[in-house]
């Protein structure tokens, strides 16, 4: 019997729309140029994360079945097959949307998907290679809204590493969700996420450079509410990561990671309030908000 919830658990709702944050800060730092892409962006990112989330599951369907018998697969609410299918159709969609852009985003919407099939098929089993995996499917998304204009990626793409070492951390400390974490682990993680809010620093201060090529309009401003977003990021996360190394419980860790993946949005909108200001950037906050609601009512991890 189809169940529609059963499939919604499949894309964790909360999680795929932190995806469209990614997109939005990096439109910002495009120079907000071309809205007519901005919609094929936000579909393909949405699809690219969704697509990649199911397959996830199908892949792990069987440890799942040992560890987490509740999700959709492993309870028998949604055939291995049927999430297969569903999952590589959403991939697909999301490529050809981002192609209806530019070949510079279809490009980077092939490198999404290959890199959401290698860690769901091989790089998450692996200790180091399966956060730096994930950080990297985070990190092209964000450079998947600077395809919006043409040359960005070229001159912007360093930006990219902050959502990669943001992710790795959030990564590295979730493999201790079920039975525990590694207080090292947990050290490092919370070691990398003052490395992501020390380069935001620096983006919120060093004058850049947003719009087509990197010859847009020089800002040399600092916004104070990028500055306010920038603390309000580092109260949030850094309280449930310095927890988990003292006491790396699973449930501890799972509250750390939840926090984790939910603030990406913030990590966005710092970034889209260093390049494009407060009025746009209470657009990918709105992000932050539908994150949270679907994240009460959807399972994140």
């Amino acid at each position: 019997m189809f169940s529609l919830r059963a499939f919604l658990e499949l894309i964790r709702p909360g999680n795929t729309a932190t995806a469209l944050a990614d997109v939005l800060a990096g439109f910002a730092v495009a120079g907000l140029v071309d809205t007519r892409a901005l919609p094929f962006l936000l579909v393909a990112t949405t699809c690219l994360y969704a697509g990649g989330i199911t397959l996830n599951d199908v892949f792990d369907r069987h440890i799942d079945a040992r560890e987490r018998p509740e999700r959709a697969i492993p309870s028998g609410r949604v055939q291995a097959g049927h999430a297969g299918l569903f999952g590589a159709s959403l991939v697909t969609v999301g490529v050809a949307a981002a192609a209806m852009v530019s070949r510079e985003a279809g490009l980077v919407a092939v490198a999404i998907a290959a890199s959401v099939l290698l860690y769901d098929a091989w790089g998450k089993h692996r200790m180091f290679v399966g956060p730096v995996n994930m950080g990297l499917c985070r990190g092209l998304n964000l450079l998947l809204g600077m395809t919006a204009a043409p040359g960005v990626v070229a001159g912007q793409w360093p930006l990219a590493l902050i959502s990669l070492t943001y992710i790795a951390a959030v990564t590295a400390l979730s493999r201790g969700e079920v039975s525990g974490g590694k207080r090292p682990v947990a050290v490092v993680a919370f070691i990398l996420l003052l490395v992501v809010l020390g380069a935001l620093k620096f983006v919120v201060l060093a004058p850049h450079v947003s719009g087509t090529g990197g010859l847009g309009a020089v800002s040399i401003d600092v916004d104070p509410f990028a500055l306010a977003l920038l603390a309000w990021l580092a109260w949030r996360i850094l309280p449930p990561f310095w927890r988990t190394i003292g006491n790396p419980d699973p449930m501890v860790i799972r509250a750390a990671v939840r926090t984790g993946v939910l603030s990406l949005v913030l990590v966005d909108a710092v970034l889209a309030a260093a390049y494009a200001g407060m009025i746009y950037t209470l657009a990918v906050l709105s992000i932050w908000v539908v994150a949270g609601w679907l994240g009460r009512r959807f399972a994140v991890t």
